[in-house]
């Protein structure tokens, strides 16, 4: 929200149009057929009006279920499955199922700023987990920072805002100290739709007792473009997804009708067109590694799903040069102090750049406004 109060006043004359790339939604509609589909539910579906169980539509969590155990080749049932108003309200949800006031959560930074914000809000003490300069986490580092107070670690692959894939065996690392912790280990798979891997990312299913200590979020906003229709959902223990469904039927009752009924279509007549998109993704990702390889100034950290995280040039901080370069290159971005603690000065020297929403020429544009761009 701050970063869009940056354009008013701004103008950008048409032989130099915005570039956009502060935010990961997706700026288009479903396609047309998820489209038609959703409007004769609308029409002809009275259930898309009103209430419904407060964890979910049972067939959309029966698919889910059916294809997360296929895909991660493991077991997961339809009872450990949550439907929640978007990926946002998992992570509410499931932090408040965890933990309590005063509690701590292990998050690496730089952070999705959300997840800092929400444990704020409830209550929490955020433990930053530094990263090295692959933006990867320790996890001895990690072990080092639990303490009694000690309830969570969360991870986030492909990562925002860094962009980067966790290796599998790094997670599998984590999973195992949060088992012999007794913590439980929160994976927010966002974007993983777009990973690269043609594998599954972790092998964490595989555990019959991954219950005990996993918990996943997912979201369907990227891979169906349902932004608005808000429409996430939550794998865990039945025993958590009871205490969290506290949280749900307190906030919002349930998750919107439309949307998942949207989501259970995309599910079962959406493979090759999202197929595709990841593809188109995958394409986007590959120019932001050719044209950020050789760029003057510019260091690429991690390039991943829809981000690339960067180091920029300018002899002043990534909050300064961020808003200035609305106006002097015609360029949104978001810049490092929005995703680290206010006294990591890091920050200071980074940059996110959102390309998922920018084609091949668009990138190749941004690259060359930013490398014309003196910020002193």
């Amino acid at each position: 929200m701050e970063a869009r109060r940056w354009l008013q006043g701004a103008t950008f004359p048409p032989e130099r149009p915005l570039l956009n790339v502060s935010q990961a939604a997706p700026v288009d509609p479903p396609p047309e057929p998820m489209r038609r589909a959703m409007a004769e539910m609308v029409l002809n579906e009275a259930g898309s009006h009103l209430y419904g169980p407060v964890l979910g539509l049972p067939a959309l969590r029966e698919r889910i279920a059916e294809t997360w155990s296929r895909a991660y080749g493991g077991a997961v049932a339809p009872a450990q499955v949550a439907i929640t108003a978007g990926c946002n309200q998992a992570f509410s949800a499931a932090m408040s199922a965890i933990c309590g006031e005063g509690d701590e959560v292990l998050l690496p930074v730089p952070y999705y700023f959300n997840h800092a914000m929400w444990l704020e809000m409830d209550g929490l003490r955020l433990v930053p987990l530094p990263t090295g300069d692959d933006l990867l986490p320790d996890p001895e580092d990690a072990a080092r920072r639990i303490t009694e107070r000690t309830r969570a670690i969360v991870l986030v692959t492909p990562n925002n805002p860094g962009g980067v894939e966790y290796p599998a065996d790094l997670v599998r690392e984590f999973y195992e100290l949060a088992r012999a912790r007794g913590l439980k280990l929160v994976v927010d798979e966002t974007y993983r739709d777009f990973d690269s891997r043609s594998e599954a990312p972790h092998d964490l299913f595989t555990d019959a007792d991954w219950p005990d200590t996993l918990v996943q979020l997912y979201s369907f906003s990227k891979a169906y473009r349902l932004t608005g229709h808000r429409t996430g959902a939550m794998v865990a223990s039945e025993a958590l997804l009871a205490e969290a469904e506290k949280f749900l039927d307190t906030v919002a009752i349930c998750a919107p009708q439309l949307g998942q009924m949207g989501a259970l279509w995309g599910m079962e007549h959406l493979g090759q067109w999202l197929a595709g998109e990841r593809a188109e993704i995958l394409d986007r990702r590959a120019a932001m590694e050719e044209h950020f390889s050789d760029l003057p100034g510019w260091r690429l950290r991690g390039c991943g799903a829809y981000f690339a995280y960067v180091e920029h040039p300018f002899d002043l901080p990534s909050n300064e040069a961020a808003r200035r370069l609305v106006r002097e290159a015609g360029v949104l971005l978001l810049p490092g102090t929005m995703f680290r603690p206010a006294d990591d000065g890091a920050g200071a020297r980074e940059m996110r750049i959102a390309f998922a929403n920018v084609d091949r020429t668009g990138i190749a544009t941004l690259a060359e406004r930013l490398a014309a761009v003196r910020l002193t």
